[in-house]
């Protein structure tokens, strides 16, 4: 029996001791795994030797891995800034050609058929080859030495390629100028989102009267601000639904961005300020990388994005720029009736026609290819066909009609004579190139003007506002030609010292054309109107400046909040509330209880009021719209009633139940008192990473977030999510990835900051460095690296 033990006792030694090698060896290979994988970091000191430069570059970073770039000529520079881009996000600038190409299912599988489809459908990339050729010469000089410059990275790297590529187990293809190119596509497919609203009022008319659609997208209103001043049926049997989510959210449409420009009369200095934060969703790696580029002809600051070679939103020392959305409907959506004898061919006012057609061949990851069939018509491309619908039952298909999609569009010939423009006169020549999407923008020179266009191709539309799906086959609605740049908003040096652009209407009601029947709401416009415009007129600083761009007022919870406030409550939690509702002052901070309460109580709310009446398509609308809710609840309380019921519900009623609703959900969530609840416990900016979220571990070890304050409507914009998970609802998914805040007296005093890092490699130091303080509101200056604390990179000629 003694020897039986001993025997035991051994071999559980020996398997104690086999466990814990194994252990050692898996940490071992862990960190083996690690130390190579930092061989994808980039070489940021040293010399290298690369075919395509005329002369020798140098890229310069800075302890926050900020790039100066420092070249004799600007093609040089192009050259030195792809191989910056291409250093620190290489795979970044990799899925998104392939997302622009619809190539995604070559990497990660068949389940990217349906957005590949979509996309080659749509045919961006096609687009972005086109408008290749049509570039002037200086401009596709650029293009091409950004090209040289990546490629230079591509094929002279030494170490691993970064660890998405080990994930997905493929390799970088060579960059071509047009991958440069349909950056822009993609981003006019983002910022171009009537085509979403168009197929939404098509669902909602099965439920809902014109009347009860139009309320929904309601008129802006009299007293809001603009940025200028006075001076059918239904597609039949194809599915709205499935082709509105073709999409992901990161490409689906969305709104909002401000900017606005004060002249000298209005600034402590006597020279223009600019300030511009543009919104877009949240994510790892961002959008921006930020730059200074020094030749000898001009120095440029600002923001880049990694696959173009221009500098986006910035200075370039004489004149500086900022972007928002316009908002106009520039897209229509075409009802395209077939042959019922000949489904090759649709109808027309001139008489039949056959389909344009083109196959396009899909490769998928671990499958045989698969080959996909496009078909245009006059009006555009099929997007129904992205449904592999390829005759509904109606025999009607759906086309877009979008000027983006032109094969003559110069909007890089634009960009690089906004670089290279001396004053606002060059720069608003510059601007006639500028194709899409249609933009608003406003800029300023160092002699002291002040600038505001809204450049891009908008449509003359026969008939109809272009609110819904119209028939293509009488040409009743078809487009007659499109505004010229001379008739397009556009103004300088206004009396009032400024100009304000926050997604707002730009153009007052004698403007002769139609730019959008839907403008967005004027929150923010109304708040930076009220800021630039109330007790501080004049004597505006780069600081004051920064306060007002991080404000956090909300004037939608002021406008809501006395219409909630007088619900009839019956519970004690319901009384707490109140109170603490009562005695909020309308900030979204992330320390406080009420925004939390009030966006809980707003989801609710808006279920019990809605959802009867919208059916399928609540989806669309389960996020609250605090607007919304104002007007139901001040204008429209037949929306309270719930049309599935015998009784008649109230508004307060519903207020009531909707309070109690939300607050047991909190309860459940949170458990602990109303008073300890904190607002940026649930919003969160949470940067997630494309491919790294997906992927057990990787999602923990390199993903991060942060508490934010801001909400949907203030400046300093965080828009609250509210899915389905109530887990992730209020996360803050959306918002100004990129502040920039312009000194055109003194350009080395500009201010900027975006929310995540330079890099693109989660192993990198840079990799989401700027997060918190992008959050706090503090902004880096962009003068060049300090002595001493310098990694260079010499490039020289081969």
């Amino acid at each position: 029996m003694r020897n039986k033990r001993l025997l035991l006792a051994r071999l559980l030694s020996w398997a104690l001791w086999g466990l814990a090698a194994l252990a050692g060896l898996s940490v071992l290979a862990a960190g083996g795994g690690y130390l190579w994988l930092r061989g994808s970091l980039p070489e940021t000191q040293g010399t290298v030797s690369a075919a395509g430069l005329t002369a020798p570059a140098e890229i310069l970073r800075d302890d926050e891995g900020m790039v100066t770039i420092r070249a004799d000529n600007e093609t040089d520079a192009a050259f030195a800034l792809g191989f910056a881009h291409a250093q620190d996000r290489l795979w970044q600038m990799d899925f998104t050609r392939r997302g622009g190409a619809g190539r995604v299912a070559e990497v990660v599988g068949a389940r990217a058929l349906p957005f590949d489809r979509f996309m080659r459908t749509l045919g961006l990339y096609r687009t972005a080859e086109a408008n290749l050729v049509g570039l002037p010469d200086q401009t596709r000089a650029v293009v091409d030495a950004y090209t040289a410059g990546v490629n230079t990275v591509i094929s002279q790297r030494q170490g691993p390629l970064p660890l998405e590529f080990q994930i997905l187990r493929y390799e970088p293809e060579p960059w071509r100028p047009a991958d440069s190119l349909v950056w822009g596509r993609l981003m006019a497919l983002q910022l171009s989102g009537n085509w979403h609203d168009e197929i939404l009022r098509a669902r909602l008319a099965k439920r809902l009267t014109a009347a009860q659609i139009g309320f929904l997208w309601p008129a802006y209103p009299q007293d809001a601000p603009t940025t200028i001043e006075d001076r059918t049926d239904a597609a039949g049997g194809i599915s709205l639904e499935r082709l509105a989510g073709l999409l992901p959210w990161d490409l689906a449409p969305k709104d909002a961005s401000n900017a606005w420009v004060l002249d000298g009369a209005r600034t402590k200095s006597g020279a223009p300020i600019l300030a511009n934060d543009p919104h877009l969703a949240l994510g790892a790696p961002g959008y921006w990388y930020l730059a200074r580029i020094e030749t000898p002809k001009r120095t440029l600051s600002g923001a880049t994005a990694p696959g173009l070679p221009f500098m986006m939103l910035g200075q370039n020392g004489r004149v500086a720029w900022g972007f928002t959305t316009a908002h106009s409907d520039t897209q229509d959506l075409f009802i395209e009736r077939t042959l019922k004898n000949d489904p090759s061919r649709y109808e027309t006012p001139d008489g039949p026609r056959e389909f344009v057609t083109r196959q396009e061949i899909i490769l998928v990851k671990d499958q045989a290819p698969e080959t996909w069939t496009v078909r245009e018509t006059r009006h555009g491309p099929v997007l129904s066909d992205a449904l592999q619908d390829q005759v509904n039952d109606d025999g009607t298909v759906l086309a877009l009609a979008w000027p983006a999609l032109r094969a003559d569009d110069r909007t890089a010939a634009a960009f690089h004579g906004m670089n290279r423009a001396r004053d606002t006169g060059e720069f608003l020549t510059a601007l006639q190139d500028f194709h899409s999407p249609h933009q608003n923008i406003v800029f300023a020179d160092t002699r002291g003007r002040i600038g505001f266009a809204a450049p891009g191709r908008v449509p003359i539309r026969e008939n109809g506002d272009g609110r819904r799906p119209v028939p293509g086959w009488s040409g009743d609605y078809d487009w007659r030609g499109e505004i010229s740049f001379a008739d397009l908003p556009q103004a300088s040096d206004p009396a009032a010292g400024s100009f304000i652009s926050a997604n707002n209407k730009i153009v007052p009601e004698s403007y002769r054309y139609l730019l959008t029947a839907d403008w967005q709401a004027p929150y923010r416009a109304q708040r930076i109107d009220t800021l630039l415009n109330g007790t501080a007129k004049t004597g505006w600083t780069i600081e004051g400046t920064m306060a007002a761009q991080l404000d956090i007022a909300s004037p939608a919870a002021h406008a809501l909040l006395p219409l909630l406030l007088s619900t009839p409550v019956t519970s004690k939690r319901g009384a707490e509330a109140l109170a603490i509702l009562r005695a909020w002052d309308g900030r979204m901070e992330r320390d406080a209880a009420a925004p939390l309460i009030l966006y809980a109580w707003a989801g609710s709310l808006t279920r019990r009021l809605m959802a009867d009446e919208i059916g399928p398509a609540f989806d669309k609308f389960r996020k609250p719209k605090l607007a919304l809710l104002t007007a139901i609840l001040r204008d429209a309380p037949v929306w309270c009633d719930d049309v599935n019921s015998d009784t008649v519900e109230t508004c307060p009623a519903q207020a009531a139940a909707a309070l109690e609703t939300a607050l047991a959900e909190l309860d459940r969530r949170f458990g602990r008192p109303l008073d300890q609840l904190r607002w940026g416990e649930a919003h969160r900016a949470r940067f997630a990473h494309p491919i790294l979220d997906q992927v057990p571990l990787a999602d923990m070890l390199f993903g991060y977030g942060i508490e934010t304050s801001g909400g949907t409507y203030t400046l300093n914009r965080g828009a609250a999510a509210y899915g389905t998970d109530p887990e992730r609802r209020f996360e803050n998914i959306h918002g100004p990835g990129y502040r920039a805040i312009y000194d055109l007296g003194d350009p080395n005093n500009s201010r900027f900051m975006i929310a995540t890092g330079q890099s693109g490699n989660p192993l990198s130091p840079w990799y989401g460095n700027l997060a918190e303080r992008w959050r706090d509101g503090q902004y880096l200056k962009l003068v060049g690296p300090k002595t001493g604390t310098t990694r260079r990179l010499r490039l020289t000629p081969r």
